[in-house]
């Protein structure tokens, strides 16, 4: 037999940098379908998936904000960047042969249903594949937030925050290479430190609702996988430490 499977309800929080490829803008359709077979990988072993994806790759508010723009202006044309991105990735998916449904809080009728979350969780409990996208529907919010919103109202049991760092350091491991990794921090921890696991609302949320955040390079072949069936990979924020053995 093989291995368990820890977790029944995934929502995996991806950056719009992930569909970027060797580009510097934009959505490389190469890297959609990576992105897919990984997802699809996940999906295959029986567990249930959602995604919030970025818009990074398209969007960058903070350099309108940086003109004058108008922040609920900026933060709306990222949430649109948000379904584009959504929608290259479904493509990609349903190639790889999953069924996948785009919801998004922002009425886009012919390209994302309504967000509903009692739809959503039926469409998770049939096997489908469902990315929400659009953020929260509000300006003023990050998608880390939407991510930590839609994985406590979806149930899921655990909100992974996929990146192309193997886990949460005290420092940037890039500029720092004496940086220390954690295996574990609280959200406390997390909040006091300033430490770059996710924006401090979508901690906060987190932590309220005993969400635990499990931050893991996703293109590492084997981590996510391994993550699934409970092995210590990357680093996990949650309430409590494990006490000392």
């Amino acid at each position: 037999m093989g291995k368990s499977i820890k977790y029944k309800r995934v929502l995996l929080k991806l950056s719009g940098e992930a569909l970027l490829g060797d580009s510097s803008f934009g959505i490389d359709v190469k890297q959609a379908e990576e992105l897919a077979e990984r997802v699809k990988a996940v999906r295959d072993m029986g567990i249930e998936v959602a995604l919030v994806i970025g818009a990074g790759n398209i969007w960058r508010g903070k350099e309108g904000l940086a003109r004058g723009m108008d922040r609920a202006t900026a933060d709306y044309m990222g949430m649109m960047g948000t379904v584009m991105n959504a929608l290259a990735l479904m493509d990609a998916m349903e190639r790889s042969g999953m069924v996948v449904r785009v919801q998004s809080p922002m009425e886009m009728r012919q390209v994302a249903e309504p967000y509903i979350r009692r739809r959503a969780l039926r469409h998770l409990e049939k096997g489908r594949v469902v990315i929400f996208a659009g953020g929260t529907g509000n300006p003023f919010f990050t998608t880390d937030t939407a991510a930590a919103l839609r994985a406590i109202e979806i149930g899921a049991n655990v909100l992974i925050k996929a990146t192309k760092v193997d886990g949460v350091y005290d420092s940037d491991p890039k500029r720092n290479p004496n940086a220390v990794k954690f295996d574990h921090i609280t959200y406390m921890e997390a909040l006091n430190r300033r430490l770059e696991v996710m924006d401090n609302t979508a901690i906060s949320l987190c932590m309220d609702n005993r969400m635990p955040i499990l931050v893991l390079n996703l293109w590492k072949n084997e981590d996510l996988r391994l993550a699934l069936h409970g092995e210590a990979v990357g680093t996990l924020v949650s309430s409590e430490k494990p006490k000392a053995k």
